[in-house]
């Protein structure tokens, strides 16, 4: 029986993202319903992806295929099926969950991974001055820290040097090393650090920008350089670690003798295992697997990047943990977005920025939908909410009025108004919210509830434009549309009478019995020893040759309570069993010893009776004549439906779609 899902992967062939143009024209058409050029050629293509030829011969194959499926759609319609409540509520529910998808895939997902993307295909050299801010530092604080940050920009629009600023004002530990130079990064940069990174791909190279505000403070950012990207390496090496060999003498001597083993033509895996004092990489052949930049010391770094093929090795490297012979294994660099589509999705959708980015679009939507709000209504609201006697606001018990408020509380043009008893409403829903955030106090509360609520709002809003703002959308729902009416039909004309009607399937049976019949079969007894009486199953297997399972039962088994061996008689058709197609199919022929490996039983069978081929009945055919009479129902109802629905083709149109 065809499921809904397996029937949605069918209609996602048909599935339409191109909106019939001017300059598209009518393919075919069934009942005067047009279908254009540019849905069949999209789909078309789509199927068969690298195999679409648009030979002649596989066009009518495609053409025949979404032909049928119209004049079935055609047939739901008219029997009024998408009129039907609960087919209705179930594509509202399909239509709130790809509106959602869609809207932010569209305008948050895409656009961030199309960003991240591009600038991944850079590296930036960077030097910042950073002053530390807690997240939620006090106004205070915010204005001393973005205050400092001013001065120090001030001093290096002033033209004093970088190091020496970075050394009186930076509060990153690393400043004293690095004198504020953090060097190569490349996107994505940390979570919480977004504005820092979009300053990193977009600010004048040399000039002194911000301050920028990130989870760890304020930023004085400057950019040096730019470079393309050099991606990921993938390394091995072998390491000679100076705390193992203190002697820097002899720690050299020992790497360039495991150099010189490598240039005689000795095994790099052997090699790291012989020399390396990496103990987790040592015995797998010293593999440190792939690497980006600013991960490594510059020299391991400059070194691995600079190898120029897969298996090329470093003369010996010297880091500050020793000294390494660096192997090279894999690049990846110069890749297509495609393929770091779903990596870049996963990150950004954990980052910081996928919110600030809705945020935005959240503000878009209210800017472009005449957004407006009743300040008063929200602010009488708070102040009855600290009237009241009862506090019970931030507490479970609280519960909106009986009678809801019909004040308007805020508004997108004349398409959506929404009350304050709605917000009421949906305040009470939020219980466990009000509690958790209880110590904010109520004002607080209520505005926190009442921002995300408008967001939630400003999305229906926006989804409630979808099919008038973007034609693919339109077009995608219609095929959703489309795939529960078929659904629906063909359950009803097909499936549902397939196994409904057992006159009609006895009958289909009666004419084609023939197609039903058993192979060869034979009957097996199946013998299933237990561990702990293993030595005697020779003795079984002899002993059965010549006797019947029972006999055999009886004779091991004997009259205790422990029953050591048992059987089981099954019939195997030609085919089905590997072991008994290795066999002379005999009567008394007997199957290897074989242990069971999840009982750690001793099992082997013997053939105690061979059938010939014969018919099937209804009952043991059950399942292929069901199928078959689904298959025969359906071919007979699209051949009335080619009678009752007149189906236009326009040969034209169709000559110029074959290129052979």
């Amino acid at each position: 029986m065809c499921s809904r899902i397996f029937l949605f992967c069918l209609i996602a062939v048909f599935s339409i993202n191109l909106s019939a143009q001017k300059d598209d024209p009518v393919l075919f058409s069934v009942e005067g319903v047009p279908v254009h050029r540019s849905e069949f050629e999209y789909i078309y293509t789509k199927t068969n992806g690298p195999n679409a030829n648009f030979s002649k011969s596989s066009l009518d194959e495609y053409l025949n295929l979404y032909v049928n499926f119209k004049l079935k759609v055609q047939k739901a319609k008219e029997m009024k099926l998408d009129t039907i409540s609960s087919l209705q509520q179930e594509l509202n529910g399909y239509r709130r969950q790809l509106a959602d998808s869609y809207l932010i895939d569209r305008e948050v997902t895409e656009k961030l991974v199309q960003e991240a993307y591009m600038r991944s295909q850079q590296d930036v050299d960077v030097s910042h001055i950073l002053i530390k801010m807690a997240p939620n530092a006090t106004p205070a604080d915010t204005l001393k820290a973005y205050e400092k940050a001013m001065e120090a920009k001030k001093m290096l629009n002033s033209n004093k040097p970088f190091d020496a600023v970075a050394k009186m004002y930076s509060e990153d530990k690393s400043v004293a090393q690095n004198e504020g130079h953090i060097g190569w990064v490349t996107a994505l940069f940390p979570n919480g650090f977004y504005d820092l990174e979009t300053a990193a791909y977009t600010a004048e190279t040399g000039k002194p920008t911000g301050p920028i505000r990130t989870d760890a403070g304020y930023h004085i950012l400057v950019v040096n350089a730019r470079r393309p990207a050099r991606g990921e390496v993938e390394v091995a090496h072998i390491l000679v670690r100076l705390e193992e060999h203190p002697d820097q003498i002899k720690a050299r001597q020992r790497i360039d003798e495991a150099y010189e083993k490598l240039k005689a033509g000795g095994d790099f895996n052997e090699l790291a295992k012989e020399y390396s004092d990496d103990k987790i990489t040592s015995n797998k052949g010293g593999y440190l697997g792939f690497f980006g930049i600013n991960r490594y010391e510059k020299e391991f770094e400059n070194a691995a990047f600079a190898l120029a093929k897969d298996g090329d090795y470093t003369t010996p490297v010297q880091t500050s943990i020793g000294w390494h012979i660096i192997k090279r294994i894999g690049l990846k660099k110069d890749q297509t977005l495609q393929m770091m589509k779903s990596t870049l999705q996963n990150k950004i959708k954990q980052d910081a920025r996928f919110e600030l980015a809705k945020e935005a679009m959240v503000e878009r939507i209210k800017k472009e939908g005449g957004f407006k709000e009743k300040h008063t209504t929200l602010n009488n609201f708070i102040a009855s909410l600290q009237k009241d006697t009862s506090n019970t606001f931030l507490t479970y018990k609280w519960k909106a009025p009986d009678n809801p408020s019909k004040e308007e509380l805020f508004s997108f043009g004349n398409a959506m108004h929404v009350t304050l008893g709605d917000f009421e409403r949906h305040l009470q829903g939020a219980s466990r919210a009000r509690q958790q955030n209880a110590r904010q106090g109520v004002e607080e509360v209520v505005m926190e509830l009442y921002n995300q609520y408008v967001s939630e709002n400003a999305l229906k809003y926006e989804e409630k434009q979808l099919e008038a703002k973007y034609p693919e959308f339109k077009s995608l729902m219609r095929e959703y549309e489309e795939g529960v009416l078929l659904f629906e039909v063909t359950k009803m004309q097909v499936w549902d009478r397939a196994s409904q009607d057992t006159a009609g399937l006895q009958v289909f049976y009666d004419k084609n019995k023939d197609n039903y019949n058993w192979d060869s079969r034979a009957v097996v007894s199946e013998f299933s020893l237990v561990e702990s009486a293993k030595e005697k199953v020779n003795q079984i297997r002899e002993f059965s040759k010549e006797h019947n399972p029972e006999d055999v039962l009886e004779s091991f088994n004997g009259d205790g309570p422990e029953q050591i061996l048992s059987f089981k008689s099954k019939q195997y058709e030609k085919g089905r069993n590997e072991m008994l197609d290795r066999m002379e199919w005999k009567p008394g022929q007997l199957s290897p010893i074989e242990i069971n490996k999840r009982n750690k039983s001793y099992e082997f069978f013997k053939i105690e009776e061979v059938l010939p081929p014969s018919p099937k009945t209804l009952k043991d055919a059950r399942g292929y004549v069901v199928a078959d009479y689904q298959d025969y129902l359906e071919a007979e109802w699209l051949k009335s439906l080619k009678v009752q629905y007149k189906v236009n083709i326009d040969q034209k149109v169709f000559n110029k779609m074959v290129k052979q």
